[in-house]
Formats: C-alpha cells, sequence, structure tokens
C-alpha cells in the first residue's frame, strides 16, 4: 500500500495535479478517509473479539484458532474481518488525498484481497475444518451487506 501511495502521488503530480492540489478536495478526502478508517477498525475489532473468544478450544497459541465459528458475525458471512480489512487501501487512499490512488491503485488491490481470500484463505479453512467447512460455505455467503449483519460488524461493540 505504501509503495502504491508513492505511485499514486506521483501520477498526481504529473497528470492531476489542480485535483492533487485542491484544498477542499483533501479536507473531503481526509474526513472520508477518517470516517472510514474508523469502520475498518471496528471491523477488526469486533471480528477479531469475537473469533477469539468463540473459535479457541484448550490451550493453543493466542491468534490461532481450532473451532469453526458459524454464530454471530460469522453466522451472517463467513469473513467479516476481511470484509472489513478489504477497505483498508482506500481509507488510506482517502487519507492521502491521491485520485489515482483512490480511483485506480485501491480498487486494484481491493481486487488482489477477493482473490487471495479465495484462493488462499478459503481453501487453508477446508483444509482445517473440512466437510464442516464445505457445509459452512453452502449455507453462509462470504459477504453480506444486510443491515444487521453490517452493524455488528462495523458497529462500536460491546
Amino acid at each position: 500500500m505504501i509503495g502504491g501511495a508513492v505511485a499514486g502521488i506521483w501520477f498526481d503530480l504529473r497528470f492531476f495535479r489542480p485535483v492533487f492540489e485542491n484544498i477542499w478536495f483533501h479536507i473531503v478526502s481526509f474526513l472520508a478517509g477518517a470516517v472510514l478508517l474508523r469502520l475498518v477498525l471496528n471491523a477488526a475489532r469486533n471480528s477479531g473479539r469475537y473469533l477469539s473468544a468463540h473459535g479457541r478450544e484448550g490451550d493453543i497459541p493466542r491468534f490461532d484458532t481450532n473451532k469453526l465459528v458459524t454464530d454471530g458475525l460469522y453466522g451472517c458471512m463467513r469473513h467479516p474481518m476481511h470484509l472489513g480489512l478489504l477497505f483498508w487501501p482506500l481509507s488510506l487512499a482517502l487519507l492521502i488525498g491521491s485520485p489515482t490512488f483512490i480511483l485506480i491503485i485501491a480498487p486494484l488491490e481491493m481486487v488482489v484481497m477477493l482473490i487471495l481470500i479465495k484462493t488462499v484463505e478459503e481453501p487453508g479453512a477446508i483444509k482445517k475444518f473440512g466437510d464442516a467447512y464445505k457445509d459452512y460455505m453452502k449455507q453462509v455467503p462470504m459477504f453480506s451487506f444486510r443491515r444487521e449483519c453490517l452493524k455488528k460488524l462495523f458497529g462500536k461493540g460491546d
């Protein structure tokens, strides 16, 4: 993402200088980025806490899970933390105020993240939890944009 920011600013200074140098664009962009970053952090906190509290049995390392969680946030969608983190590049792009980063680079980074979820995360979960995860995949979507699910994910938490 740092490379995307540098490339975006470089491109903006050459091709979008009037927009990049507009103070009002930066004020609006920064405020939008701050709000979006707060939502991203809420999603990481809420999903991480839930997974930590419900996805561990026995004495295992802190960030490991050994139990498939299919309720709460994870009853709404299979990857709530990833849905929140998908917006990390866009929040950074908005904070920096780079039109190229906002419109081109951040969306490309988000697509790469989706590809990694589908090609790395999901096969890893299938390997770890087997048929239980395959059944879970049939019942619960990768992401959900239902209001109650988004409220659980992006809300202030408990």
